[in-house]
């Protein structure tokens, strides 16, 4: 298993060939290259052109950090087709800047749109016929979280879409702050969604969050009510509601710590003017709880 940092915290404090440093700085050996205005934007064309990709992979060799994974959010899904049509371009240019950088896989996230699921799910298949060939022909896994405001957020029925694409290429992300969102009208637990994942289960995302559903469902208020949000939250471990001891021991019941394809992300965003700190306090805790539950 390779740990990794997601950098996002330190996109307005330092260019983008600083981050493999930074990544080193704070102890960590791989990094998550996540939506980035000069690399590749959320939604949009990527921006980096062959230089920019040839110097952010020499930028982390120079560091001696390794890119676990690399991270585009396009709408691959959407309901509209023009959408849908340019997403897919897109995505063959993220596959050659993956290949390009050495590396093997990427991490996305559904997206459409929870209201128009049946149609964001027929895009999901049209847009899988045209590209899963091309991640089968280039070696890419392709990893995908049923984000809060996809087409699908239940962690069951994406694990059943995923295994429906019949792609050996194709598999799971779970995000651990995504838990109470995932847990769908059939109730499941997160160790439920993590061991009936399996080896499709190939990349977490850690940080906390609070259960919107606690308080009968008043721990967040929004106005006016009944707003269709989907709220959580980025916060380190121990400062939310998830179960970190059911996150991990289900881990280790799964093998995922001793599976060299797999990849654990640290994954806070909501203490930036902490980052730093945040961030070395997250290796040092993932660690712990690795080591208390591997078997």
């Amino acid at each position: 298993m390779k740990i990794a940092l997601d950098p996002t915290p330190f996109h307005h404090d330092y260019e983008l060939l600083e981050f493999p440093r930074l990544a080193a700085e704070l102890g960590y050996q791989y990094l998550q290259l996540t939506p980035h205005r000069d690399f590749i934007p959320f939604f949009n064309h990527p921006r980096a052109d062959d230089d920019l990709v040839a110097q952010f992979r020499k930028a982390c060799e120079d560091a001696h950090v390794g890119i676990a994974s690399v991270l585009p959010v396009l709408r691959w899904s959407g309901p509209d087709e023009d959408a849908r049509e340019a997403a897919v371009r897109n995505w063959k240019r993220v596959i050659q800047i993956t290949v390009d950088l050495g590396v093997n896989v990427i991490n996305t996230e559904f997206s459409g749109r929870p209201e128009r699921a049946e149609e964001s799910e027929c895009a999901f298949f049209r847009s899988m016929e045209e590209l899963v060939p091309i991640f089968e022909r280039e070696g890419i896994d392709v990893r995908i979280d049923p984000h809060p405001d996809d087409f699908v957020e239940d962690g069951l029925e994406a694990l059943r879409i995923i295994r429906g694409v019949n792609s050996p290429n194709i598999g799971m992300v779970y995000v651990a702050c995504h838990s109470f969102h995932m847990r769908g009208h059939e109730g499941a637990t997160m160790g439920d969604l993590i061991r009936k994942a399996a080896t499709v289960l190939r990349l977490v995302h850690v940080a906390d969050t609070m259960d919107h559903h606690r308080s009968h469902g008043l721990r967040y208020i929004t106005n006016p009510p009944g707003n269709p949000v989907r709220v959580h939250q980025h916060l380190k471990i121990g400062d939310g509601d998830v179960d970190w001891d059911d996150f991990f021991s289900a881990l280790a019941d799964i093998d995922f710590y001793d599976r060299p394809e797999t990849v654990m992300v640290s994954s806070v965003f909501a203490e930036d003017e902490n980052a730093h700190e945040v961030s070395r306090y997250q290796l040092a805790t993932m660690t712990d709880y690795i080591n208390k539950h591997r078997k």
